[in-house]
């Protein structure tokens, strides 16, 4: 394994602009605008740099570096605590049942209701991983190096965690949620909409977004049919989040209608379940010792923390751990790292 996860610099923009230039569109964390993007390394690098240990309204931009090349292959990011700056709005789905007593018929009728729920809530987001790398277990990597990252610096994260999926993008980029609801009220469509969204923020939503309750029933077909459904290449992110015990509580986004699957962060599977131990030896040929496990280890703090896979050991006085990964996160005996099974 030659890949770690590591902060994002300054010099990274160039990569972060090649891989959102890729995306094909509804990936608003990730905007293929060169200000944007360096707005948001620069706001990082304040939250990396933040000395005191208080939830603030920080982002935190990972890049996916293959320390073989050089080169970045992937990313994700952190945001502290939405909906400081402006607030943070999803569709909820829900249910209204009324009874016609002279018909003897009950009407259930589904229902989009705007609403800011899930603000001050910690938001992962931003997960883009170049599609030659789409194998090994480097999706997991980025993904579940988030949660250690947030279980070493609890005290800056919100009680629950969510992550929103992009929704259905048709082959020529617009959104049938959008065009179905928002559309009708924005006069831009899905693109417009969403770039805009990305470089300036959802304020004009708040703005202009009509408050009462949407019934999904005078929408047309093709929005209804992709409420709560992920964009094709999320579906793998969706089993990931569900495997680390992240639930679709009807909370949907409102530019492309994909899902947001929240969970109380102490519970999400990579925080509860991680350790941390002490190295106690570096072994160069651990991967042929028969108790060696290979597991996401990481170390550091803020701007230092590393991510990677690693054989590691463990025995009654500490761990034992390969030399490779040792070296990729930049430890040695006596130093601590955090460290959490494969599945």
């Amino acid at each position: 394994m030659s890949h770690i996860l590591r902060a994002a610099r300054a010099s990274d923009l160039q990569a972060l602009y090649e891989m959102a230039k890729s995306t094909g569109g509804g990936f608003t964390n990730l905007p293929p605008d060169r200000k944007s993007l360096s707005t948001k390394l620069e706001r990082a690098a304040d939250a990396f740099g933040r000395a005191d240990d208080k939830i603030a309204d920080d982002l935190f931009v990972f890049v996916l570096e293959n320390t073989e090349t050089g080169d970045v292959r992937g990313t994700c990011q952190i945001f502290s605590q939405v909906g400081q700056k402006w607030p943070f709005y999803s569709y909820r789905m829900g249910m209204l049942t009324q009874h016609s007593v002279e018909l003897d018929r009950t009407f259930r009728a589904e229902m989009l209701s705007l609403t800011t729920d899930l603000e001050v809530s910690t938001e992962v987001g931003g997960l883009y991983l170049h599609q030659g790398e789409r194998a090994g277990g480097l999706g997991l990597l980025i993904a579940r190096s988030r949660y250690l990252f947030i279980r070493n610096h609890r005290a800056r994260f919100a009680d629950k965690t969510l992550a929103e999926l992009r929704g259905v993008i048709d082959e020529a980029g617009g959104s049938p949620f959008w065009d179905g609801v928002a559309g009708r009220f924005f006069g831009m469509n899905f693109q417009q909409a969403d770039e805009f969204n990305a470089v300036h923020g959802n304020q004009f939503i708040a703005d202009l977004m009509p408050k009462h309750p949407v019934y999904t029933a005078m929408l047309p077909e093709t929005a209804r049919a992709v409420i709560g459904i992920p964009h094709p290449t999320g579906r793998a992110a969706m089993r990931m989040l569900e495997l680390e015990g992240f639930a679709w509580e009807n909370y949907i986004d409102i530019f492309d209608g994909g899902p947001t699957m929240t969970a109380r962060t102490d519970q999400i599977r990579s925080v509860r379940e991680a350790q941390d131990g002490t190295i106690r030896r570096v072994d160069s040929n651990l991967a042929t010792h028969p108790n060696a496990e290979k597991m996401l280890v990481a170390h550091g703090q803020l701007a230092d923390f590393r991510a990677t896979y690693g054989w590691v050991v463990a025995e009654d006085d500490g761990l034992v751990m390969d030399r490779a990964s040792a070296t990729l996160l930049g430890v040695d005996e006596g130093d601590v790292i955090t460290h959490v099974g494969r599945w």
